[in-house]
């Protein structure tokens, strides 16, 4: 069948073994001092161990593979224990993998396991299903379930008179909400690395999906700085990215980099991305990471 599926870049693998560790499906090994696909069987193609390495060396394509079978995968974790099957539930569950969640979450139930509770218990609370209904118990597929929060507006909002509500709605008002965008195109391959608006800015480095997460975007991450966005999960072309980074630091002049990601494991690479680009520039700039969950909170904020 034809699927999403990693490849390995052998002339960028320095053998660190960090993709293998971040694999709990087993799918990875090093043989050699190469890290190797040893069987497309164990790979979901959601691309966890993009986000683990340094060196950019793997990146997710389509082509003709072997089916994943999530229940397979399960019975080689068993006997790894609770924390590596943890690991392997909470992956599912930040990449939207109902379907393999449950399937995951029948195999424990069959094998009369318990279901492993995050350690994050905040994290499991707004983004993971880890305590999906049995589906005897339902009648229906669980696995078919999309996850659903609260937004944080509507939280806001719990509790407070009727009277008060038309200022609550003002406040979430599009209209008091204006733009904070100064330039346009924002998506990195359209950039020019040496636009004249780069000149002594203030860049964040945005993964796709953070401004949809966050409600906050435009007035908390955005104000002040100039915008570029990337996806390093699906995007092609890294390599254009990395360079266009470096010039952006060198030649564009700009004075400070916020990359800016999501709490998934793959949305790390960007955080790799620009730590390389600053490492490979000639110019040394402060660089600052923000990471935030599936529901816009602010993760972790620090300055490296």
């Amino acid at each position: 069948m034809k699927r999403t599926i990693i490849k390995i870049d052998d002339s960028r693998c320095n053998g660190c073994g960090l993709c293998v560790k971040g694999c709990h499906e087993g799918a990875l090994q090093l043989i050699e001092g190469k890290a190797v696909l040893v069987s497309e069987l164990y790979c979901d193609g959601l691309g966890a161990c993009l986000g683990e390495c340094p060196q950019q060396a793997i990146e997710l394509e389509e082509r003709e593979a072997e089916a994943y079978d999530e229940r397979k995968v399960m019975q080689r974790l068993l006997p790894k224990g609770e924390k590596v099957i943890s690991a392997h539930l909470r992956h599912l569950a930040t990449q939207g993998q109902q379907d393999y969640l449950q399937q995951a979450i029948d195999v424990l139930e069959e094998n009369h396991l318990p279901i492993p509770v995050p350690a994050n218990k905040s994290t499991s609370q707004n983004s993971f299903l880890f305590h999906a209904t049995p589906t005897s118990a339902t009648g229906g597929c669980p696995g078919s379930r999309n996850i659903t929060f609260t937004p944080q507006s509507q939280k806001q909002a719990i509790g407070i008179p009727a009277s008060a509500q038309s200022q609550t709605d003002t406040f979430t008002s599009p209209v008091s909400m204006p733009s904070e965008l100064q330039q346009w195109p924002v998506q990195l391959h359209l950039l020019s690395p040496t636009a004249p608006w780069l000149k002594k800015a203030n860049l964040l480095v945005a993964a796709d999906c953070t401004a949809y997460s966050a409600g906050d975007f435009h007035t908390n991450w955005l104000r002040g700085k100039r915008l570029a966005i990337a996806c390093p999960k699906l995007d092609h072309g890294q390599e254009i990215y990395l360079e266009k980074l470096i010039t952006m630091i060198d030649e564009g002049g700009i004075d400070t980099l916020t990359v800016m990601i999501m709490e998934v494991p793959c949305c790390s690479g960007l955080l790799h991305l620009c730590q390389k680009a600053r490492q490979k520039a000639k110019r040394n700039i402060p660089l600052k990471m923000v990471k935030i969950s599936l529901q816009g909170e602010i993760l972790e904020e620090i300055w490296l």
